[in-house]
């Protein structure tokens, strides 16, 4: 049996409870998932700003706590905090581990993700379109690569496995076949491995953290949530757990929840490593906060690679202008249509604009009709106005935060604590490559 945990379920999560698993969860090996679309494109963005950035923003504050822990326990550490420079991740966690002395540690990196340089201006996207049709700057593009990328690093017996765009159940599929010696063709358990790892990869959403709904579904001690563990036999069979002392709940209805997460088609959940099958999968409860898991399968593995394609979406502009007290909704709606014809007449501004009245219309955009203009403002006591505006061009950017403080005097009455903010923007498109236009190769340092 062989028992790994979930450090972090996406790239700003917690440190404090990935440290409880390594210190008290008998962990064999701890993943740390936290690459998203956007933050690997912000990780281009970055990387070409400085040659020495690009990974994780939160891996050096996460290997200063985590290695030493790693290292006392026999824990390994198996992460794609390398994002879209996995080289210069590896870089900051050998001297952090030289600097704590930790001599002997084992670091290992994997590049071949990238592929921007195979993509060209007329390769088709999923969303429809080529690059070209885009019309923004290709900031970089990369491949989701599979466990076997990962096993060969661990074979040769890396404590620290750092990746870029490794697909997520691999973190957890890698370690698998390592350890049981699973072959790359065997469906069956490289399906229900990758079940393992689809559970583990989002963190607190199957230990209760995303799952917490007061009135509806309740979860004790949500602010000292844990992480979960999954115990994984030589066939893929699974039950997952959290440390007994941890905040949190593991239910078969949060299970059920992280079960279907971005899952379209239980019966053919693509991966880089196998085409699982989660349609039979039957989830029982064996203990308190112990659920296992079983009927995970698979079928051979596609031919192509999924391809994330970062472009650089220039600026967002956002400001906020607020309006409390008797008749604030009218108030902020008149605050929003004078905001709507200066930005779109007076100035001329023909880039994609958002104007939302935070707390009556905001999140749904044009979803809904109230958001169209006719909304109940009736009973609204403070109203939040909010534009937001995606440009390349920096001037427009700027007219956005100005309009919005012109309010303070032009009016509406009553607006007051006015921020404005311009921050660099990221969009992003899939693709597809061919798996033999992807090899990949790792490098191990000992510290």
């Amino acid at each position: 049996m062989i028992r790994i945990g979930c450090g972090a379920g996406f790239s700003a999560d917690r440190l404090g409870p990935a440290c409880d698993l390594v210190e008290h969860g008998r962990l064999d090996v701890i993943i740390f998932e936290c690459v998203g679309e956007r933050t690997l494109a912000f990780g281009h963005r970055d990387r070409l700003a400085d040659p020495q950035k690009g990974y994780n923003a939160q891996l050096e504050r996460r290997m200063r706590k985590i290695l030493p822990l790693c290292r006392r326990h026999g824990t390994r550490l198996v992460t794609n905090m390398g994002a879209a420079n996995p080289r210069a991740a590896a870089a900051a966690t050998l001297r952090i581990a030289r600097e704590l002395g930790l001599s002997g540690l084992r670091v290992a990196f994997v590049e071949g993700d990238e592929v921007t340089d195979r993509l060209g201006p007329e390769t088709p996207l999923w969303e429809g379109g080529t690059i070209r049709d885009v019309g923004l700057q290709l900031v970089g593009a990369n491949a989701y690569i599979g466990s076997d990328a990962l096993l060969p690093a661990l074979e040769a017996g890396a404590d620290v496995v750092i990746a870029g765009r490794v697909a997520d159940p691999a973190l957890v599929v890698a370690p698998l076949r390592h350890h049981y010696g699973w072959a790359e063709d065997d469906w069956q358990r490289l399906g229900a491995g990758t079940l393992a790892g689809h559970l583990l990869e989002c963190g607190m959403q199957i230990t209760g953290g995303y799952f917490a709904d007061p009135g509806r579904k309740e979860v004790p001690r949500l602010a000292q949530c844990g992480f979960p563990i999954a115990e994984i036999d030589s066939e893929g069979g699974l039950v997952i757990t959290k440390l007994a002392e941890a905040g949190g709940c593991v239910t078969a209805r949060t299970v059920k929840e992280q079960l279907l997460y971005e899952v379209h088609d239980p019966a053919r959940y693509i991966t880089p490593d196998v085409v699982a099958d989660f349609s039979r999968v039957g989830v029982d409860e064996v203990g308190p906060d112990r659920i296992r898991l079983s009927g995970g399968g698979g079928r051979e593995r596609p031919a192509d690679l999924k391809v994330t394609v970062g472009f650089d979406g220039g600026v967002l502009a956002e400001a906020g202008i607020s309006y409390a007290g008797p008749n604030a909704g009218a108030r902020a709606r008149l605050a929003r249509d004078v905001l709507e014809e200066r930005l779109r007449e007076v100035v001329g501004n023909e880039a994609p604009l958002r104007l939302d009245l935070i707390g009556v219309s905001s999140l749904h955009g044009t979803a809904l009709p109230e958001a169209t203009g006719g909304e109940d403002l009736s009973d609204a006591r403070d109203v939040r106005v909010r534009a937001a505006l995606r440009t390349t061009d920096r001037d427009k950017a700027e007219t956005v935060l100005w309009e919005v403080e012109s309010l303070l005097c032009c009016g509406p009455a009553g607006g007051g604590g006015y921020r404005g903010q311009i921050t660099p923007s990221v969009v992003t498109y899939s693709a597809s490559i061919a798996r033999a236009a992807v090899p990949t190769r790792f490098h191990m340092e000992v510290a």
